[in-house]
């Protein structure tokens, strides 16, 4: 039994949750996200609250049931307060200035890296070694900036790179004489 997919997933006043052609529909203040529904598991909504069960007793239903529940309360958190990441660069002439959609950055190679930011995803640049992703979709905040941060990786010995906000970079002791 999952102890995740057990509890039900509350709907916050202001948010809406449909669902229809095996898709759910979540509405909000911020926006609007959905997600396709699986076969293997039921999906209700009811009392103001979405209840995750399997809809059959087999391996895969009940493998699939915690993780569609996460994914579930994951949209209405999305919707009501949205998701942030922050990045962190570190090193001798690193850094980053957002310009409208595009967000540039300068990491020590011949040329400036210019970043498109994708629809739904907002970019701020709060001083010019730190960058703020934040939007509504779990998945795409967290790939965006894995993306930024795959440009220049925190490296061991000096800690040179992009990191995420509370990120333990492990360092090693340099070459000894």
């Amino acid at each position: 039994m999952s102890r995740t997919g057990k509890r039900p997933v509350e709907i916050p006043s202001g948010v809406t949750a449909d669902i229809a052609d095996g898709i759910l529909t979540v509405k909000g203040p911020k926006g609007t996200l959905t997600l396709t529904l699986r076969d293997e598991i039921s999906y209700t909504v009811e009392d103001g609250s979405i209840l995750v069960k399997p809809a059959n007793d087999t391996k895969q239903a009940r493998a699939f049931w915690g993780m569609q529940r996460t994914l579930v309360d994951n949209l209405v958190t999305g919707v009501t307060e949205g998701y942030t990441k922050v990045l962190e660069i570190t090193g001798v002439g690193y850094r980053a200035q957002a310009q409208g959609k595009k967000l540039k950055l300068q990491l020590g190679y011949s040329h400036d890296v210019d970043f498109d930011v994708p629809e739904g995803i907002e970019v701020k640049t709060p001083d010019n070694t730190t960058v703020e992703i934040s939007g509504i979709d779990k998945q795409q905040v967290g790939q965006v900036a894995a993306e930024i941060r795959r440009w220049r990786k925190p490296e061991p010995y000096k800690g040179k790179g992009i990191k995420y906000r509370g990120e333990y970079i492990f360092r090693k002791e340099g070459k000894k004489k």
